[in-house]
C-alpha cells in the first residue's frame, strides 16, 4: 500500500484497539494521523508503536466532539482520504450510570466527525462498532452464534449508542453517493503485543474480564468478580467470543482496503473467532498462563449483560479475506507477558530484556 494513496485519520488512536490498529496501518505502509483526548489512554502508546515498527503517527490531542479542532486537522492534512473511528466511552456498566454523557460523546462525536469529513471531501469511514448492538440474541431462533443478519436490539446505553451511530452512518452513506462505511461489530478483544511492550492500559477501573484478571495476577486487585453463575451455559457463566487484539487490528486494515477497492457503500461485518468461552473457562486459561489459580468471587449479574455473544465470522472471512488466526491461549500468554513485565502499564519503561529481544526481531517495514 503506497502512502501516496492517502492518509488515514484514526480517532481514539492511543486507546487499546486504536493503538494496535495504528501500528498495523504503519506496518502496512499507510501514513497515519491520530487524534485522541487521552481521557482513558496514554500518549506513551505512540512511543511503543515507534519502538515496534520504527515509525510514528502524527498526533493531535483533540476531542472528537470538537468540530472546530476536527475541521482544522482535516484542512491541515488534505491528503486524509479515510477515517477509522474508535473515539468513544466504552463501558457497559458506566453507561447505565451516566447515559447522557455516553450519547453526547459517542453519538455527538460521530456526528461532528461526519460533518468534518463531508466538509473536507473524505468519504471512507471504518467504524468501531460492537457485538453489544445485538443485545440478547437468544430471543431469536438459530441466532447463536450470531450472524450479521441477527436483528439488533441492545440491552444497555453503551450498546444503544453504537446502534445509533450505525444508523446515522448508514443514513448518511445512503444519502451521499460515493461514501463508503464499514461497521465492524467486534466481540471481546483480548491479549497484548507478543513483544510484551504494548497492551491495554486503562486509566481508571477496567471493566473487561481480561485486564481485570491481569490486575489480580500482579496483585493490584485482590480478586475477580464473576457476575452471575445462573446463565444457561455448561458452567453457569456468560459466554463470550475472545479475539486477539492483533487479529482485530488486522480486521480494520482489511475493511479499509475493501472500502477503497470495492466501494461497497455501507456494510456490517462481525470480527470474532466463532468460538465462545465461558467466564470460568477464561479464568482457567489465564490462570494456566500465569501458572497459578487466580481468586474470584461470584456476585449477582450486572444489568444489561446477556448469555452468549459469539460471532459467525463467515462474512468477514469471505468478503474481507480476513480471519482470526491467534488462539485464546496466545491471547492469555501475551497478556500475561504484558502485565507481568509492565505492572504499571505505560507509567513505567518496559524491561530492557524485552527491548533487546524486540530490537532483534523488529518488524520489517515495506519500503
Amino acid at each position: 500500500m503506497s502512502a501516496k494513496e492517502g492518509t488515514v485519520l484514526v480517532t481514539g488512536g492511543t486507546g487499546y484497539i486504536g493503538s494496535f490498529t495504528t501500528l498495523e496501518l504503519l506496518v502496512a505502509g499507510y501514513e497515519v494521523i491520530v487524534i485522541d483526548n487521552l481521557y482513558n489512554s496514554s500518549e506513551e502508546s505512540l512511543n511503543r508503536i515507534e519502538r515496534i515498527c520504527g515509525k510514528r503517527p502524527i498526533f493531535y490531542k483533540a476531542d472528537v466532539t470538537d468540530q472546530e479542532a476536527l475541521d482544522k486537522i482535516f484542512k491541515d492534512h488534505p491528503d486524509i482520504d479515510s477515517v477509522i473511528h474508535f473515539a468513544a466511552l466504552k463501558s457497559v456498566g458506566e453507561s447505565t450510570e451516566i447515559p447522557v454523557e455516553y450519547y453526547r460523546v459517542n453519538v455527538g462525536g460521530t456526528i461532528s466527525l461526519l460533518r468534518s469529513m463531508e466538509a473536507n471531501g473524505v468519504k471512507n469511514i471504518v467504524f468501531s462498532s460492537s457485538a453489544t448492538v445485538y443485545g440478547d440474541a437468544t430471543r431469536y431462533p438459530n441466532m447463536i452464534p450470531i450472524p450479521e443478519t441477527c436483528p439488533i436490539g441492545p440491552t444497555n446505553p453503551y450498546g444503544r449508542t453504537k446502534m445509533m451511530i450505525e444508523m446515522v452512518i448508514e443514513d448518511h452513506v445512503e444519502s451521499h453517493p460515493g461514501w463508503n462505511a464499514a461497521l465492524l461489530r467486534y466481540f471481546n478483544p483480548a491479549g497484548a503485543h507478543p513483544s510484551g511492550i504494548m497492551g491495554e492500559d486503562p486509566q481508571g477501573v477496567p471493566y473487561n474480564l481480561l485486564p481485570l484478571l491481569g490486575q489480580v495476577a500482579v496483585g493490584r486487585r485482590e480478586k475477580l468478580k464473576v457476575f452471575g453463575t445462573d446463565y444457561a451455559s455448561h458452567d453457569g457463566t456468560a459466554i463470550r467470543d475472545y479475539i486477539h487484539v492483533v487479529d482485530l487490528a488486522k480486521g480494520h486494515i482489511a475493511a479499509l482496503n475493501k472500502l477503497r477497492k470495492d466501494k461497497p457503500g455501507c456494510r456490517a461485518w462481525n470480527l470474532g473467532t466463532g468460538k465462545g468461552s465461558t467466564v470460568f473457562e477464561m479464568i482457567g486459561a489465564f490462570s494456566k498462563a500465569v501458572g497459578r489459580d487466580l481468586p474470584y468471587e461470584v456476585v449477582p449479574r450486572r444489568k444489561g449483560d446477556v448469555l452468549d455473544l459469539t460471532a459467525v465470522p463467515t462474512r468477514a472471512n469471505e468478503e474481507l479475506g480476513w480471519k482470526a488466526e491467534m488462539t485464546l491461549e496466545q491471547a492469555c500468554e501475551d497478556l500475561w507477558k504484558w502485565v507481568s513485565n509492565n505492572p504499571q502499564g505505560y507509567r513505567q519503561m518496559p524491561p530492557q530484556m524485552l527491548l533487546d529481544a524486540l530490537a532483534e526481531t523488529r518488524t520489517k517495514l515495506p519500503s
